[in-house]
């Protein structure tokens, strides 16, 4: 490993890194003393010379480094590797006793790219980045010593591995391979999660407090829970005394799942309505048809991986949540969500409020919502704030 090489920066260029930035973008560099692999560490310097941090190189990706440590007489090692795993599994004790829930959160726990989710005794590892994929081998022996859990299994199969320059690589990386079916508590429900093809790691783990939120507010409404995913809002509806509730979304197997955790919680099945199909058209077709909702909810996929994508995203954003409102009965609430980093807190309300606008409708800010506690943002590090919701009231 090339631990000699030493990064320059072009001037003015480090200032970001001063307030503990993580990234340095391949535009800043001004020099590179060496011939730093993928993976490799380096020492990152101000254009005059002065340390910046350690940082672990990744030439082709437009993030050319990313920092895993601030002091000189730290570098990155696997001392450094266990400090950190063990700073964020003692966070993690703070967030409750869940069956389920987010170990390392990437950058906001200072391990840039690594992912790391516990489904009950299995850990489901994603390295995006090439320092979190070259320390994937030392990472997975830790947790298991750290967590004592059973196995560990590989989803780094993102798109973002082919713009770090990364083989995509998804299966058994500790122990053997988990139930085709993982079964968890969340919040007294029970819940089947899909871990070798499931979308991220199997489940969305961060919308967990929301979810509980929207069975708080679901009793005696018709609920319409729009790219349902496998059923985690839906199922908390029926459990919170739901009418009925309609659940759409493009995938057939997403649906089949979503239906076995409705099965699973004992829950009546009647109430429950099934839509495979696009979700925009059916919000048109429900428009068509005059129907109205006391409670929708909208956590639509990632519109927006980056700023550069925000603009299309926004008209994506802007029609959802126009027809939303639109399908609002009297009184009703709209739990909207955007996952898309590349769209901030500020321009997602202004796209909601848009869209209220062009509904015709006066709408209120009930609440804001974000991830749980287990997918922490590091001040310094703004990007990590991807998830943000609002839960709106139209007048009754």
């Amino acid at each position: 490993m090339s631990v000699g090489t030493d990064v320059f920066l072009k001037p003015g260029r480090e200032k970001s890194l001063l307030r503990r930035h993580p990234w340095v973008f391949s535009g800043a560099i001004y020099r590179i003393d060496g011939t730093p692999a993928g993976g490799d560490s380096v020492r990152v310097r101000a254009h005059g010379g002065a340390f910046l941090g350690w940082g672990i190189y990744s030439p082709q990706s437009q993030i050319a480094i990313r920092l895993w440590s601030w002091e000189q007489t730290q570098p990155i090692d696997a001392a450094l590797l266990r400090t950190r795993l063990t700073q964020a599994l003692a966070l993690r004790r703070m967030c409750g006793n869940q069956e389920a829930l987010r170990l390392v959160h990437g950058e906001s726990d200072g391990l840039p790219g690594l992912i790391v989710d516990r489904y009950a005794d299995t850990l489901v590892l994603q390295a995006s980045s090439a320092g979190a994929a070259r320390w994937r081998e030392a990472a997975a022996d830790l947790l298991l010593e750290l967590t004592g859990c059973a196995r560990v299994y590989e989803r780094s199969d993102a798109e973002v591995m082919s713009l770090e320059g990364i083989p995509a690589r998804s299966g058994p990386l500790r122990g053997d391979a988990p139930p085709a079916q993982m079964q968890v508590r969340e919040n007294g429900l029970s819940l089947g999660v899909d871990i070798a093809g499931g979308h991220k790691t199997g489940f969305y783990l961060d919308q967990r407090d929301n979810r509980a939120l929207v069975r708080t507010l679901a009793a005696g409404r018709k609920v319409l829970d729009c790219f349902c995913y496998s059923g985690g809002f839906t199922v908390n509806a029926l459990a919170g005394g739901a009418e009925h509730v309609t659940s759409v979304d493009a995938s057939a197997e997403a649906l089949a799942l979503a239906r076995d955790n409705v099965g699973r919680n004992a829950l009546d099945a009647q109430r429950a309505q099934w839509v495979e199909g696009d979700a925009f058209q059916y919000l048109r077709k429900l428009r068509d048809q005059g129907r109205s909702f006391g409670l929708i909810v909208l956590d639509p996929p990632k519109f927006a991986p980056t700023a550069a994508h925000a603009e299309r995203a926004a008209r994506g954003y802007k029609d959802i949540n126009l027809l939303a409102f639109k399908l609002l009965a009297p009184g009703g609430l709209l739990a909207t969500f955007s996952c898309s980093g590349g769209v901030s807190r500020d321009l997602f309300q202004k796209i909601v409020a848009g869209a209220a606008s062009d509904a015709r409708v006066d709408a209120q800010i009930l609440r804001w919502m974000s991830a749980t506690p287990d997918h922490p943002v590091a001040l310094a590090f703004p990007e990590g704030e991807y998830l943000k919701g609002m839960l709106c009231r139209v007048p009754g």
